[in-house]
């Protein structure tokens, strides 16, 4: 069996899991072509929240940092995460939209694609799976992983089986929690390469102490590419390290073989960068969370929640909230937490803790039960989504929710025009999901954190964390702030008295 390799995630999860994506592109340069010399199969780069993270807080065009990374780095492909219909944000978008964005990354030297869905809903894949084929780019299907009732070895196989039929290139694992058990891990991958007849990569996070261990099961499975980072920007909630994976896999048939003075090298500039980005940074996120295994939350959502809760005055119900999340989690079908279906479980949770138990549902929560965001893996609670229907007067989406989406690309388009911005297609589509940002930074407006920023749903609907019908009064309201992946989020809650 030939040997393993590796991907590199240092320059898109490795900061975005331990440093709230501060790394700026001078900060990464310098590495990028240390990385590129190495020889791994892939660097991820772009994508994730790197998108925002470059407008909102560090003023750069993403699309210039792309262009940046590749000439700094020519010969390793590069890639990039991508939330399918969401593309980078939390809302869903029209093809047309969806469509440029990829072919504007294309054009800019992207290489491959990790394309997901948080429900694992393979319908708001199609557009970008098609998309990435057409501009001759690897479109890397991702599995979403995650633990419950109705997720088994066999439905992640069924769906790999779709994503091969759909025309990706690879399948990805995408355990984004970082709980899969070693076992899990041999399991899965020896199964995947019996029924699907393409490469599979395995991405985990450290964080309850587990990533390593699953990888060498998943090596001795056969997994293709494993994904590591590069210390201080690894281990924790993020990939393990690669100096650590090699020792571990000294003396294993499928060890590969890559420069260690060169990896320390490149350690040195990071060790340098991570004090830099210090106050991003924390021990929490280093440290090994078995807390993760039950509550499934990604990344340093579990400290975030200490934050927000104490700022509502609930600091001693922390640990109320966090059991609520696996009840809210199943009512709702029993959803994969990864963006933007963690933010939402862990919003709803806190609420149901601080209002009563589904006495107050969140617009997401309810766009969920709908099926606006795509087809959940279970059923929802009957008694949720009759509430919801009862509080909406809506009925639930049964077609690929894009397709209620209008075409949007030329109305961004104007828009632009309108404001004074460039109308090319890399400026519309970073326009359409962030606005205030583009027009900022092609105006030069200094960089700063937004006062108010919206809360997010999907498209069309109102992007605020209220219940609204028009057959119901509104009887009380409270203003509540949240954190969410670092972004700080005021929403007006309502509560109301249903009309009959």
């Amino acid at each position: 069996m030939k040997p393993v390799t590796f991907n590199n995630t240092v320059l898109r999860d490795g900061h975005q899991s331990l440093a709230a994506t501060r790394m700026s592109t001078a900060q990464m340069l310098p590495v990028a072509e240390i990385l590129d010399r190495i020889g791994f199969s892939g660097l991820e780069t772009w994508g994730g929240a790197t998108i925002d993270s470059c407008l909102r807080y560090l003023g750069e065009n993403p699309f210039d940092r792309l262009r940046a990374l590749k000439k700094a780095a020519p010969v390793t492909p590069q890639i990039m995460l991508l939330r399918g219909q969401n593309i980078v944000q939390y809302a869903s978008f029209p093809d047309d939209v969806v469509e440029a964005f990829i072919r504007a990354d294309a054009a800019a030297g992207q290489d491959v694609f990790r394309i997901f869905d948080a429900l694992n809903d393979t319908r708001n894949l199609e557009t970008a799976i098609r998309v990435v084929r057409d501009c001759g780019k690897h479109a890397r299907g991702e599995i979403c992983y995650t633990t419950s009732p109705v997720h088994t070895i066999d439905s992640f196989v069924t769906l790999g089986v779709e994503l091969e039929k759909m025309g990706c290139h690879s399948i990805g694992i995408k355990d984004m929690s970082g709980i899969m058990t070693p076992k899990v891990a041999h399991d899965l991958v020896r199964a995947l390469k019996r029924k699907v007849g393409l490469p599979v990569i395995l991405h985990t996070h450290d964080t309850a102490g587990l990533g390593a261990a699953a990888y060498l099961a998943a090596i001795d499975a056969g997994v293709d590419v494993v994904e590591t980072s590069v210390a201080p920007f690894a281990n924790g909630t993020a990939q393990p390290d690669t100096v650590r994976m090699l020792a571990l896999l000294e003396g294993h048939p499928r060890r590969p073989d890559y420069d260690t003075d060169l990896l320390q090298e490149a350690r040195i500039h990071l060790e340098e960068v991570y004090r830099q980005l210090s106050k991003f940074t924390s021990p929490a996120n280093e440290r090994v969370d078995s807390d993760i295994l039950v509550f499934q939350v990604p990344g340093g959502m579990l400290s975030n929640f200490r934050n927000q809760l104490a700022e509502q005055g609930m600091a001693d119900k922390f640990d109320d909230v966090v059991r609520e999340i696996p009840v809210v989690r199943e009512a709702l079908g029993w959803i994969p937490l990864v963006t933007p279906t963690s933010q939402i479980v862990g919003t709803q949770a806190m609420m149901n803790v601080k209002f009563g138990r589904w006495k107050m549902i969140c617009q997401p929560a309810q766009d969920i039960a709908l099926g606006k965001y795509g087809r959940p893996p279970g059923p929802v609670h009957p008694e949720i989504l009759a509430m919801v229907e009862k509080q909406t007067g809506k009925s639930p989406v049964t077609c690929r929710p894009a397709d209620l989406l209008e075409p949007g690309l030329e109305a961004y388009r104007r828009q632009c025009a309108e404001k004074g911005l460039p109308s090319d297609d890399e400026t519309v589509v970073l326009f359409a999901m962030f606005p205030q940002q583009v027009e900022a930074l092609h105006k030069g407006v200094p960089v700063e954190e937004p006062k108010k920023p919206s809360t997010p749903t999907v498209a069309g609907a109102p992007r605020a964390a209220s219940v609204s019908s028009a057959a119901s009064k509104v009887t009380s309201r409270t203003e509540m702030s949240l954190l969410i992946n670092g972004e700080r989020h005021e929403v007006m809650v309502e509560k109301l008295q249903i009309g009959s």
